[in-house]
């Protein structure tokens, strides 16, 4: 993540703004979390039933949910790994 831009006379609107969006994709990969969290615990086992035996694992909210968890951890291990 990049540092708030600053220019010679001080912050801007235009660099604050891209220092939020900077931080606000980090918003992502927790929230798909606990989306996932959320659908299991509210009834993930309840759909799974629902679909018989023959049903992938990879079907349904709660895989969906951490597939895209998964997908949106990119600006966490750069945050980890100190790259802007």
């Amino acid at each position: 993540m990049s540092d708030i831009h600053t220019s010679a006379g001080g912050t801007t609107p235009e660099n604050t703004i891209r220092g939020i969006a900077d931080w606000l994709c980090l918003a992502a990969a927790p929230t798909f979390a606990v989306m996932a969290l959320l659908s299991c615990l509210q009834g993930g086992e309840a759909a799974m039933l629902c679909m018989g035996a023959n049903a992938s694992p990879l079907t349904g909210m709660v895989a969906m949910y951490l597939l895209m968890s998964a997908f949106h951890l990119a600006p966490w291990l750069r945050v980890i790994s100190g790259r802007q």
